[in-house]
């Protein structure tokens, strides 16, 4: 018994030694193995990179140690990553530094140069093909766009049928563009232009605001136009008869002889006024007569008055009404309708005001006068003979308007290819 004590206290106490020495010598051959394991993959991993000629790799217990020099310092910073990554790595100690050699320095641009030359040499026929095939079909488009007929009869006007020609010309250059990118394998390039484009296209859309609302408003007003050549107008303020409509501006020419030019963009907004629509117009102006004159009688003198009158015309009738009452007497208003293409309106509104004066006058009845004048005299003079004044009515033919046309015609044609007015269109 007491033999079996002492055995198994020295089985204890001596197995450890045992098993440490038989341990030792093992472990040992073992991590210089792994050591010189992980040096060879990292040496091959930087042959196979070819940048790393002058680094050299060691490594002691998982610490890896780099020396040598490299052409710049992002491929010396690249080394930590890289050797961190292989298995069994415990630390880098990275003392690569950048090299001072010049030559060393420009070898890799002149690789990378030569590289880029072989690569357009064999891509140079592809360009070509890609380039002949974006060349057609531009070509193609271009044709097309030439051609007079389909354009000119879809357009309301040839500047429509300019902007349907660009547009055709837009989008074989875009159909011409997607082909040679395939061509080329390189349709990701597409959606980036188009993105630049559309950006481009916003910012200068910003920047000339104003300019593309003039040629929307021009497009829009060539395709329902409110006027023609020769319509009286109003627009703004502005009267005037219509010369043309430009791409940029609606030209006018006022009764005083001038040009009127007025942005379409201006033009599109305003309230549009066209004397010239319905050939049958309207004139109207007022007299005072005295208060106890019979208004009923007064009333019925100046209608039939103005009715009778040649250029008056009988449907609509002459019409007279009492405005208002003032202190000098009572205010009638009197209209009368005309047509405009064979009379002035501002000559048979003057004629209809003379004639129905010398009625009143021939009736007895009072015209007040709201002025009151003193005459101081010593002698009494005789008062002066009323002045006899011919009743005959005068001629108010539209020979005035007829001049203003002529006026206009005569600029339309000088630019006749620059106006966007039809006389076939739609016209609102």
């Amino acid at each position: 018994m007491r033999l079996f004590v002492i055995f198994a206290l020295f089985l204890t106490f001596a197995a450890p030694a045992v098993a440490q020495n038989a341990n030792g010598p093992i472990t040992t051959e073992n991590s210089a193995q792994q050591d010189a394991d992980i040096a060879l993959r990292i040496r091959e991993i930087l042959t196979e990179l070819g940048n790393y000629n002058d680094v050299t790799v060691t490594v002691n217990e998982g610490v890896v140690t780099l020396r040598g020099t490299t052409t710049s310092v992002i491929e010396a910073d690249e080394l930590n990553p890289l050797a961190s990554r292989v298995e069994g790595v415990v630390a880098v100690r990275n003392q690569v530094t950048e090299t001072t050699d010049i030559g060393e320095r420009l070898n890799p641009a002149i690789e990378r140069f030569r590289s880029r030359i072989d690569q357009f040499i064999v891509f140079f026929p592809l360009a070509l093909i890609a380039g002949a095939a974006f060349a057609l079909v531009v070509l193609i488009g271009f044709t097309l766009a030439r051609l007079r007929q389909p354009w000119e009869r879809l357009a309301p006007n040839t500047f429509i049928a300019e902007i349907y020609r660009q547009l055709l010309r837009i989008a074989f250059v875009i159909f011409g563009i997607v082909i040679a990118l395939d061509i080329l394998n390189a349709t990701a390039l597409l959606s980036t232009i188009l993105g630049a484009a559309g950006i481009i296209g916003l910012a200068l859309g910003f920047a000339v605001r104003d300019t593309v609302e003039n040629f929307i408003a021009s497009v829009m007003l060539s395709f329902r136009q409110p006027f023609r050549p020769n319509d009286t107008v109003e627009i703004n303020g502005d009267i005037g008869k219509v010369i043309r409509l430009t791409s940029r501006a609606t030209i006018l020419l006022s009764f005083d002889g001038n040009h009127i030019r007025i942005p379409n963009a201006s033009v599109f907004k305003s309230r549009i006024i066209n004397y010239s629509q319905n050939a049958e117009r309207r004139f109207m102006f007022s007299v005072m007569v005295e208060r106890e004159a019979d208004l009923h009688e007064t009333r019925a003198l100046v209608a039939k008055t103005v009715q009778d009158l040649p250029f008056i015309l009988s449907e609509p009738a002459a019409q007279t009404w009492i405005e208002a009452l003032h202190p000098a007497g009572v205010e009638l208003v009197i209209t009368g309708w005309v047509d405009q293409n064979e009379t002035s309106i501002v000559r048979a509104k003057g004629e209809a005001l003379r004639q129905v004066k010398l009625a009143i006058q021939a009736a007895g009845i009072v015209i007040p006068d709201a002025t009151q004048a003193i005459h101081l005299s010593r002698e009494a003079k005789l008062a002066p003979p009323e002045p006899h004044e011919s009743t005959q009515v005068e001629t108010v033919d539209a020979s005035e308007d007829a001049a203003l046309d002529r006026i206009v015609d005569a600029e339309r044609e000088e630019e006749i290819s620059e106006d966007l007015l039809r006389k076939d269109s739609l016209k609102e």
